[in-house]
């Protein structure tokens, strides 16, 4: 049974997603993910609010060195050609030890639109917020610290046409499996509709 099967199969949980999913080799599972429209991704966001929270350590697993990039393939919802969907999320650790992570977006629109430059932070002490995702990556805010060594200049994301796709946005993050995370856009506090899948590279 393959992943868009389970997620549209109303029987089978988030935790037979997880298993199928980590059964699968990365460029198995990369292939997977990439088949998700939105009505999918959607399916799947819902069915992913009964897995275990997510963590930090789910986009940046604990070991890795401050600074140290790690990629997360991804796959959005956005009306675009299905080749201008895909994306990557780059995550590190700030140096300075706190508990969120600096990123961002690797896209065909890097040049144009911006970075889009975030911190990823847990969700816990604001009920609004926890219900939609244990991790937020928050666009309001962008890395008041270095970065990973070779990751474009850190800009506000209020800066040139950036304002337009990043300002004023936040993405919940629910866990789907091992490697594969699943998010939901907001604008301020109004959702968006528009969701994105991830896998770790690594």
């Amino acid at each position: 049974m393959r992943l868009r099967d389970l997620i549209s199969d109303h029987y089978a949980t988030i935790d037979a997603v997880a298993s199928y999913l980590d059964g699968l080799s990365l460029d198995a599972r990369l292939d997977e993910t990439r088949t998700l429209d939105r009505a999918s991704q959607r399916k799947l966001y819902e069915k992913a609010a009964s897995s275990g929270p997510i963590g930090l350590d789910h986009f940046v697993p604990e070991g890795t060195s401050p600074r140290a990039p790690v990629i997360h393939h991804g796959r959005n919802t956005l009306p675009l050609p299905s080749g201008l969907k895909l994306f990557e999320k780059r995550f590190c650790r700030p140096e300075d030890g706190s508990k969120r992570l600096f990123g961002y977006n690797e896209s065909p629109f890097l040049s144009t639109i911006g970075p889009g430059f975030f911190v990823a932070l847990p969700t816990a002490g604001r009920p609004n917020w926890e219900s939609r995702g244990a991790v937020v990556i928050d666009y309001f805010q962008v890395p008041d610290g270095p970065v990973a060594a070779g990751w474009p200049e850190v800009v506000p994301n209020t800066k040139g046409l950036q304002r337009f796709v990043y300002h004023g946005t936040r993405d919940f993050m629910r866990k789907v499996s091992a490697h594969v995370s699943i998010g939901a856009a907001y604008k301020g506090e109004k959702p968006l509709d528009h969701y994105f899948i991830l896998c770790r590279e690594r």
